[in-house]
């Protein structure tokens, strides 16, 4: 009997929280603390996860400069894919407003310990990016602050050099951890998405899945625009065949759908790359380091989810906050690990040190695994496309097959 895979199960719970929510509302209002037990466990792994990879991240591409034209232009690349990644998530979200007339009433289902902030002016916010403690920036889950300490670490570690390489190393160790710990608290999803949905259901009414069907056109409606309007072009500009580009990532898209983790599509998109005459050296490099660099999905999607947990609580947030937000997650996306829902992590972190209160977290949980499946297989696309970018770049002429490579066992 062939086994049932976790997105499965999540939309098994998320069919059996509606039809709860619907026909026991009374009850379904009771389990608010399931969901919020799985959002503490998520707030648990900010800190550690975000130290790890960002430093280990930084430190390790820091050594690329010392690779030549590769390294800067990969980072180039990928800096300018999820700039546009982020923008076209903002506008979509402020164009379509998903959120907007919920005015759902923080004092229900607000008390999940998120730390809260005053209302600052762009100055204040750029002035409490710089954390005078890491410490206390951790305990209070500030993530634009831990973010600016982990690039001067991970930069120092780079400038110090063999002597920082039992540091790097055990962030990179310590990552792996964070990785495992995550999947185990994401076997909690179903459960936690279930009672999420039943929830939400019974205190706000059916009504409230038109919001969240709203939100999923726009997520997906917002990938598709970003995938052909922005990918598209960089295809034809950089003379790629798009007919043997699309052969190419064909199955490991596929793999990253179903599964939504690119993690598990990376050895088919690795030899696939490789067979589309993207040389070896390259292929290895720009795969690898876009799995944190360049996830284009995650970071459109971390936009427009941010917003919209402003908009269902009825916070108007000004231009300055939203720029000061992007730049936020241009930092923050490149900690999302290439594992299914890891995005939650970044983006409860990020609304926290926005003062965005967390109800719009436990709404998307109902729908995230389907969001999550159109995030991760643009993310392995965007990633694709990187590499035969940069292979361009270095003068590569993919318009001709290369000589086939071995079968991989």
């Amino acid at each position: 009997m062939k086994k049932i895979s976790q997105t499965s199960w999540i939309f098994i719970a998320m069919v059996a929280g509606i039809a709860l929510g619907f026909f026991a509302p009374e009850f379904s209002k009771e389990l608010s603390p399931i969901y919020k037990i799985f959002i503490n466990l998520i707030k648990s792994i900010i800190a550690p996860l975000l130290f790890a990879t960002l430093v280990y991240g930084i430190a390790s591409s820091g050594n690329v400069s010392t690779m030549g034209r590769i390294g800067g232009k990969a980072i180039l690349y990928f800096e300018i894919a999820t700039t546009l990644a982020l923008v076209v998530g903002l506008f979509a979200v402020n164009l379509i407003q998903p959120g907007v007339g919920q005015h759902i009433d923080p004092a229900k289902v607000a008390s999940t310990n998120l730390p809260t902030q005053k209302t600052q002016t762009l100055t204040q916010i750029i002035e409490h990016a710089f954390p005078s403690s890491v410490i206390d920036a951790m305990a209070k889950g500030d993530v634009l602050q831990l973010v600016v300490f982990c690039f001067l670490f991970g930069t120092a570690c780079v400038a110090v050099g063999e002597k920082a390489k039992f540091i790097v190393e055990w962030c990179e160790s310590l990552a792996e951890v964070m990785f495992k710990y995550t999947s185990y608290v994401m076997y909690l999803a179903p459960l936690a998405v279930g009672a999420a949905i039943a929830v939400t259901v019974g205190t706000y009414g059916v009504g409230i899945l038109k919001t969240l069907g709203l939100l999923v056109l726009t997520v997906f409606g917002s990938l598709v625009f970003f995938v052909v309007c922005i990918l598209g072009p960089i295809v034809y500009l950089s003379k790629i065949p798009l007919g043997r580009f699309i052969e190419a990532v064909k199955e490991p898209w596929l793999i990253a759908f179903s599964t939504a983790s690119s993690e598990a599509a990376l050895p088919k998109a690795l030899e696939n790359m490789e067979r589309f005459g993207v040389p070896k050296h390259i292929v290895s490099f720009v795969l690898p380091t876009g799995y944190s660099f360049n996830l284009d999905g995650s970071t459109l999607y971390l936009a427009a989810a941010s917003i919209f947990c402003a908009q269902v609580v009825g916070m108007e947030l000004t231009v300055g906050t939203q720029v000061m937000l992007m730049l936020t997650l241009m930092l923050t996306s490149k900690g999302v690990a290439g594992v299914p829902r890891a995005s939650l992590v970044i983006l409860a972190g990020t609304i926290a040190a926005f003062n965005i209160p967390p109800d719009g977290i436990a709404l998307i949980l109902g729908v995230d695994a389907i969001l999550d499946m159109a995030r991760t297989s643009v993310n392995l696309l965007g990633n694709c496309l990187a590499s035969a970018v940069v292979a361009r770049w270095e003068g590569v002429d993919l318009s001709k097959a290369p000589e086939p490579v071995a079968e991989t066992v």
